[in-house]
């Protein structure tokens, strides 16, 4: 799964820095983190420094050093940050009221929603361009794809275990599940052949992904044997 870097403004950062042996200060780390998925989404990976992320947080070098260690890690912690703001920890949780099938549409459509986003067609963009540094490529993955992949591979052990679905490979079933919701779509979206899609026709693309995957992994009852005569 690919995760996106927000176009919002960024906000603006705390008056005082702290000071050294203070604790950090959250407002400017906000600022830092909301600039770099701006322009990272905006110039690539390559073409945004860390004085241009300064400036557009309004910082100063120094504290974005200071902050997050280097580009690379800044990098990783606004991946991480997009994916738990449109994937939030709360969609996972296997003990929540309601229907299985519920639960895992509001997972879908997050999903959905994430994927097929300009920002998140723009960075999968650059993921994919021959030029990107292997190195980049894995470290997107740690940060976004892999902990969306693990947290719905718990969250449907957690079902399983409870009987409500029959599952041997949660990780292969994991993908399996974000595949069907990704579909031909994402790859035309991709490609620029396809317009994101009304509410209502991604709803129903979600739901028929989900059905579909139930289908395949609800368990069946048990088939009675023959009477004796």
């Amino acid at each position: 799964m690919m995760c996106p870097f927000s176009r919002k403004n960024a906000p603006k950062p705390a008056s005082k820095a702290a000071g050294p042996g203070r604790p950090k200060d959250l407002g400017k780390r906000a600022a830092i983190l909301e600039a770099a998925k701006a322009l990272f989404v905006e110039q690539g990976y390559t073409g945004v420094s860390m004085d241009a992320i300064a400036a557009q947080a309004g910082v100063s070098k120094l504290t974005v050093y200071s902050h997050f260690g280097d580009k690379e890690s800044l990098f990783t912690e606004a991946v991480k940050s997009k994916c738990v703001e449109m994937l939030p920890d709360t969609l996972f949780v296997a003990d929540a009221e309601g229907p299985l099938r519920d639960q895992l549409l509001g997972i879908g459509e997050a999903f959905f929603e994430l994927v097929t986003s300009d920002a998140a067609v723009s960075v999968q963009r650059v993921m994919m361009a021959p030029e990107t540094d292997d190195r980049l490529r894995e470290m997107f993955w740690q940060a976004g794809p892999k902990r969306t992949t693990e947290a719905l591979a718990e969250f449907l052990r957690a079902r399983a275990a409870r009987g409500e679905l029959d599952i041997q490979d949660f990780p292969t079933a994991a993908l399996q599940l974000m595949t069907l919701v990704k579909g031909e779509l994402h790859t035309h979206m991709m490609c620029g052949l396809q317009p994101p899609l009304a509410a209502g026709d991604a709803g129903r693309h979600v739901a028929a992904s989900v059905d579909f995957f139930l289908r395949a992994y609800v368990p069946r009852p048990a088939q009675a044997g023959p009477r004796g005569g």
